[in-house]
């Protein structure tokens, strides 16, 4: 293993381990009970899948790791997207507090067959997020121009325009129900005005900053979801 590689990854693995931590605790201290095994299996898959794609990526493109590793409120440039950030965080808490309570006061109402699914479901958002990555290499965490940054209209790209969101749209669905919680899936209903707006802020930036993205909004008529939005 060379040296910028074990740099990417001790720098890497504190984020992961707090993050992991922090959704540890706001599911299992909502349900008052370390006998969650849909939170467990649903932290084994996120956080198996999390470093599957990092450990890839430190290797094969670290320079698109770098930008996937400036994330958050802070580090967005605008103001607007730093609230939007924020909303989104809360928003992810909120599925995580309500799927711990409701574990709490109902216990997990969702079949087995459908936790499996969903876990699984979970899985295939991260199939499609290293899809998104493999064929753009420019897809930062944050909104931003790179000199030099084309614009990516082949694959996935080709389907959506923004195909990163897709899968994080599926991934925020299938986990309510990956915790076996029908009522933090009505949460989710919070969170996906949010991502349109940044999705729709987003694409006014591209159009007044990168050269040939208003034509590609042209080709690709589909922003979100194929053949419906």
């Amino acid at each position: 293993m060379d040296q910028g590689l074990k740099s990417q990854m001790w720098r890497t693995w504190p984020r992961q381990i707090g993050f992991t931590l922090i959704v540890a605790a706001l599911l299992f201290v909502p349900a008052g009970t370390l006998a969650y095994w849909q939170a467990w299996v649903l932290l084994v898959v996120f956080l198996g899948c999390s470093i599957g794609l990092g450990l890839y990526f430190a290797k094969h493109d670290p320079a698109l790791l770098e930008r996937r590793m400036k994330a958050g409120p802070v580090a967005e440039q605008k103001p607007a997207q730093k609230i939007i950030i924020a909303l989104l965080l809360a928003a992810l808490m909120l599925v995580l507090v309500v799927a711990g309570l409701d574990y709490r006061w109902h216990g997990a109402t969702g079949p087995t067959w459908l936790v499996a699914l969903s876990d699984i479901g979970i899985v295939v958002s991260f199939v499609f997020f290293f899809i998104v990555m493999k064929q753009n290499s420019y897809a930062a965490s944050t909104i931003q121009v790179e000199p030099g940054q084309p614009v990516i209209s082949t694959g996935l790209y080709g389907l959506v325009r923004h195909p990163m969101y897709s899968a994080a749209l599926l991934l925020v669905a299938c986990m309510p129900l990956a915790l076996g919680s029908y009522r933090a899936l009505l949460t989710v209903v919070v969170a996906v005005p949010v991502l349109v707006w940044r999705l729709l802020d987003e694409e006014h930036y591209l159009v007044r900053n990168l050269p040939g993205y208003r034509e590609y909004c042209a080709r690709v008529g589909t922003r979100l979801i194929p053949f419906l939005w």
